[in-house]
């Protein structure tokens, strides 16, 4: 590429000596470099050493005439630009001249502000041009970044050991990496892209959670939800979803991410059976354990306060906690399994929380609390479902109310409708729980413990298995709390019309 005008040179070739010394003298005042030759063989000769971009070439010249000269220079190097000096009687030659390459002519005699005139014009051409070459040459180099760039992304996609896929906003795969293809069942060779994503994968919850993702939804909620599902060669599999963007914000696909949990899931049921089989073997021993202790206490009725006495009650106590702890954990592993406690029934929601609220009445008034059931004016509707859950999931809620509100305080228990959901909401005025913790109280064993609940005794599985069961029957649980100010647990379950 030439130089930048303002380092290049001008040269003035003409035999008249009188019209290089007075071309030399305007062009210097417009802060050129200004070279100059009599002959044409000269002018040669200057070209292959200085980096000369304006030629004014005079046409008739003893020795090489300019036309010769002009020839030389296109053949030479097409970026210099030759503006042709002629007589008035020449200009036939002249415009003759620039049919062979010429960018522009000037007559003798010629006027400074004539000359100032073209060679500016010259000048402005030359600027465009390196300024066109230059932002050329940045288009390649920023294309073969950009072409770097995207050969260094595909690397990794295809290299990651999770499933990727990416899709338009109509569900089209736009990109697959190989792991994805192997994780459905696919030769990653032999499949192109371009269909639409149930093309790929048999699975109807899968496909519609992509299509959910690339149509924009979930976008305002934050998280994406995950989804499991499992292949005809029983691998199981985990996708976790996000939007592509666009400049404005706008949803123009969506990329899915692919985990093979086979090894995770087949680990967590050999747990599960585990602690099933271990807690089942535990239970006979241990309640008849607590049986001969009750009837030891119970002959020791009639006598004082002793220590052998206070000791056979705190085993009696440990004892009935350990068999609490073994009812749930088997409770959570049947439902974990994905067991029934028994074949669904008609259930009056009414009803069964007034049982329930009754049952553990004698508990709260031990604790000098109040119980309340609060229905709506209109009959709630009956459900179709396993009764022995729904007294699980609002025993256990009304339970830890119970144990985890101060003696004299009170808990609240309402019921109703909403857009075909029963909303069963536990209400107390008790410890409450900080915010800190309120992204693990659903986790097993979880339990908080401070000043004021550190007494209180619990196994830490009764919300994990309020949890499994809404699950189960495609409900759901929230939590309102505040440390001194109570807790509020919702629940909401589907009512089927």
């Amino acid at each position: 590429m030439k130089s930048k005008p303002e380092t290049a040179h001008v040269l003035v070739v003409d035999d008249e000596e009188g019209i290089r010394i007075g071309a030399e003298r305007i062009l210097l005042r417009m802060g050129l470099k200004v070279l100059t030759a009599a002959r044409g063989n000269e002018a040669l000769d200057i070209m292959e050493r200085e980096d000369v971009s304006i030629v004014l070439l005079d046409l008739k010249m003893p020795g090489i005439d300019g036309m010769q000269v002009l020839k030389r220079i296109r053949e030479n190097n097409l970026n210099i630009l030759v503006i042709v000096i002629t007589g008035y009687a020449t200009v036939e030659t002249a415009i003759e001249a620039m049919k062979q390459g010429a960018y522009d002519f000037i007559a003798k005699p010629f006027e400074p502000d004539h000359l100032r005139i073209v060679v500016n014009r010259a000048r402005e051409k030359i600027m465009l041009t390196f300024e066109a070459e230059t932002l050329d040459i940045e288009r390649k180099r920023t294309l073969a970044d950009l072409g770097t760039e995207k050969s260094r992304v595909r690397t990794i996609i295809e290299s990651l050991p999770n499933g990727i896929v990416v899709t338009n906003s109509s569900g089209q795969v736009a990109l697959m990496n190989p792991a994805f293809l192997r994780h459905i069942g696919f030769d990653p060779p032999c499949v192109t892209t371009g269909e639409h994503i149930g093309h790929y994968v048999k699975d109807d919850g899968f496909c519609r959670l992509v299509m959910e993702i690339s149509q924009g939804k979930h976008l305002d909620e934050g998280d994406v939800p995950t989804y499991e599902f499992s292949t005809a060669d029983g691998k199981y599999l985990m996708a976790r979803g996000r939007h592509v963007l666009g400049d404005e914000n706008e949803c123009l696909g969506a990329v899915v991410a692919i985990e093979d949990i086979t090894a995770l899931k087949v680990l967590d049921r050999l747990k599960s059976e585990f602690v099933a089989k271990v807690s089942h073997e535990l239970r006979s021993p241990l309640s008849t354990i607590h049986e001969q202790i009750a009837v030891v206490l119970k002959d020791m009725a009639g006598e004082e306060s002793n220590d052998e006495k206070l000791i056979l009650a705190r085993a009696k106590e440990k004892t009935s906690g350990l068999i609490s702890l073994i009812g749930d954990l088997l409770d959570l592993s049947r439902i974990e399994a994905g067991a029934v406690y028994q074949e669904p029934k008609m259930v009056n929601i009414s009803i069964l929380l007034k049982n329930i609220i009754d049952f553990l009445n004698t508990r709260a008034k031990n604790k000098q609390q109040t119980l309340v059931l609060e229905l709506p004016d209109y009959p709630l509707p009956s459900l179709t479902t396993d009764p022995m859950a729904l007294e699980s999931i609002f025993g256990n809620l009304i339970t830890n109310a119970i144990n985890y509100t101060q003696k004299g305080g009170g808990i609240i228990v309402t019921a109703g409708l909403a857009e075909n959901n029963l909303i069963v909401k536990v209400k107390d005025n008790g410890f409450g729980i900080e915010q800190v913790y309120m992204d693990k109280i659903f986790d097993k064993f979880f339990r908080v413990k401070n000043e004021k609940t550190r007494l209180i005794t619990g196994t830490g599985l009764g919300l994990p298995i309020v949890k499994g069961l809404l699950n189960d029957l495609c409900g759901s649980i929230s939590v309102e709390s505040a440390p001194g100010k109570g807790s509020v647990f919702t629940v909401s379950i589907p009512v089927k019309k």
